[in-house]
């Protein structure tokens, strides 16, 4: 057992440098033990961003969908009149274009979807206006209402979340960058680029939807984080009774 007494006779007998020294190096025991504890940084493996919290779609900042399909019918349009010209000069022609509205788009034979189509649906996935996105340190969960959530681990790699008949869900980080690649029957291929700015204040997704190797169409959106009220329901999904609802216990 320790003496006290004796310890501190013994302090006494010390020069006042020594003693000090020794209350200084006493002092910063416990914050060297707590760096001790602080992950070791590798600039090869970053540690990731914050994505969580609640985000608000900032409309004015964003992509609408009908412009963006203007601007591709009016690129292929531009890409179709270029292989024209160059089929009139002896070289393969293309297919006979396709009249939409007043713009004409080239098809050929094997190509994917309905450029029109692949826009529709890019709108129809970016419908939502509200994102609630929790991360710990295993799994960073993105929650959309009417739609599945988007669940990924914080691991490197690919990783694949499911696969069925339906089709397959891989998702991964790229840098600071999150993405999800769904595979669909039919070589639809949809994939959404999420990042986040350094002060978690701002959020960026991009939305691409390809079908059978064609370009892709891209839909950027752009959300704010914001302060979302508490939730005054607790819900869960029963067989019996379908969606049960009861009010939860908030603390003030």
């Amino acid at each position: 057992m320790i003496n006290a007494t004796l310890i501190q006779q013994q302090l006494r007998k010390m020069p006042r440098p020594g003693r000090i020294l020794l209350f200084v190096i006493a002092a910063m025991a416990p914050l060297a033990q707590a760096m001790d504890d602080l992950p070791i940084l590798n600039l090869n493996r970053p540690i990731r961003l914050d994505f969580s919290g609640s985000w608000e779609k900032d409309f004015r900042r964003s992509d609408n969908w009908e412009d963006e399909l203007g601007r591709s019918m009016r690129i292929r349009q531009e890409a179709a009149a270029r292989q024209s010209t160059q089929g009139s000069s002896g070289r393969s022609r293309s297919a006979p274009p396709i009249a939409i509205g007043n713009v004409n788009l080239s098809r050929s034979s094997g190509r994917g979807a309905n450029i029109v189509d692949v826009a529709r649906l890019a709108e129809y996935i970016s419908r939502q206006s509200t994102l609630k996105i929790t991360q710990t340190r295993e799994e960073i969960r993105i929650e959309r209402r009417g739609e599945a959530a988007l669940v990924c681990g914080m691991d490197f790699g690919i990783m694949e979340t499911f696969a069925n008949e339906h089709g397959v869900e891989v998702c991964g980080w790229d840098g600071q960058q999150l993405v999800f690649q769904i595979m669909l029957p039919d070589d639809l291929i949809v994939a959404h680029r999420f990042s986040v700015s350094a002060d978690q204040q701002l959020l960026n997704l991009i939305t691409s939807i390809s079908s059978k190797g064609s370009e892709p169409f891209n839909l950027i959106q752009a959300f704010n984080h914001y302060d979302a009220p508490v939730d005054e329901f607790e819900c869960v999904q029963t067989l019996s009774r379908g969606r049960v609802c009861n009010q939860a216990d908030v603390d003030f």
